[in-house]
């Protein structure tokens, strides 16, 4: 049987939550490849007095305040996502490319060979640190999508109407921080975020919602971080992608193509402070690769959702629905997410 083409896509910040505790012992444990690994993730965070993995993922209950901050959150995150990666069954996929969700931009540097396995855990593990000692704000997502995840341009209008006015009033800083599909995730100071909650309309009995323990990501508020990433983290830790890489503005990063340097500002600086376009790095994707698959790393499923969503605004496939897309999912999954079991099998 010949190979198919995949897409590999890594999760970000968020997707580590109660349903995946676990999730390394379940899917891992019995891997020897994958156990040392993890093995090594453990002794470098309790090199540095950190909560190894382990003990996060083997937890008695989930502990938001203490599973879900950026110096636990990323670590667990990216030793999930990468675990998974190397378990894709290469016999059945030839990996053509790989893109990431904001976070997941450091996890899809590791699975294309920019970061060894040592310095992928260094880059997520200080970056998601830094994020918790030294970050600023907040995200507050908000829909742009109907019921049947097809566009609704009155959402869109709303949220940009809103946000104008609302940066109108004096200490008040609101940006645009990833476009998710049929998302739109808001990064805000603190009067920032408090006035979205109160001032956008409820959409479908869940938004405007905030993002626990999440800093204002990819906007100027974050402006101070790049100088503190950049003296933690040198430029000496990057190496030349042995895969196609398409970063969260939908450039795609050829092998032999860039320079190594350029990679690292992007990544410290860009990546940092300005819109991460999610969506834009998923259409590259589709067009450039038109892969017979996309295969989303774990844990958890909530990138699920906007890659649809991008799929019905593009009409990939012919999917103008949600329904469509689901059924379109029970008869010959396009989309394979590794945190749905019945998925996964058709993976590893």
């Amino acid at each position: 049987m010949s190979k198919q083409s995949a897409i590999v896509i890594c999760p970000g910040r968020g997707t580590y939550g109660q349903s995946e505790l676990g999730y390394l012992a379940k899917n891992h444990a019995n891997s020897t490849e994958t156990g040392v690994f993890l093995e090594e993730l453990d002794a470098a965070r309790e090199s540095l007095d950190q909560i190894s993995l382990s003990a996060l993922d083997n937890s008695e209950r989930f502990q938001p305040r203490v599973h879900g901050t950026g110096d636990n959150a990323s670590a667990l995150i990216h030793a999930c996502a990468m675990a998974d990666f190397k378990s894709i069954d290469l016999g059945q996929f030839d990996i053509v490319a790989v893109t990431g969700n904001s976070m997941g931009w450091y996890i899809a540097l590791a699975c294309a060979g920019v970061l060894s396995d040592q310095a992928g855990f260094e880059v997520v593990n200080t970056m998601g640190t830094l994020m918790h000692m030294e970050g600023e704000g907040g995200q507050v997502i908000y829909p742009l999508v109907n019921a049947q995840w097809q566009i609704d341009p009155a959402l869109g209008r709303i949220c940009d109407e809103t946000v104008a006015a609302l940066n109108e009033q004096a200490g008040t800083a609101i940006h645009t921080s990833i476009d998710l599909g049929g998302m739109r995730v808001l990064a805000g100071n603190a009067n920032g975020v408090k006035a979205l909650l109160a001032n956008l309309p409820p959409q479908q009995d869940r938004f405007p919602f905030q993002l626990q323990h999440h800093s204002a990501f990819h906007s100027p508020l974050l402006n101070h971080i790049p100088p503190m990433a950049k003296s933690s983290l040198g430029s000496a830790l990057f190496k030349m992608a042995n895969l196609p890489l398409i970063d969260g503005r939908g450039k795609i990063w050829q092998p032999g193509a860039y320079t190594t340097s350029a990679l690292y500002d992007y990544t410290f600086d860009h990546q940092i402070t300005k819109t991460y376009d999610f969506s834009k790095a998923l259409e590259v994707s589709l067009k450039e690769f038109a892969p017979d698959k996309l295969i989303v790393l774990g844990p958890g499923t909530t990138l699920g959702p906007p890659v649809a969503q991008q799929l019905i605004r593009l009409k990939w496939l012919g999917l103008e629905s949600k329904s469509e897309f689901s059924l379109r999912q029970e008869q010959d999954p396009f989309l394979l997410s590794m945190g749905i079991s019945n998925q996964r099998k058709k993976v590893v």
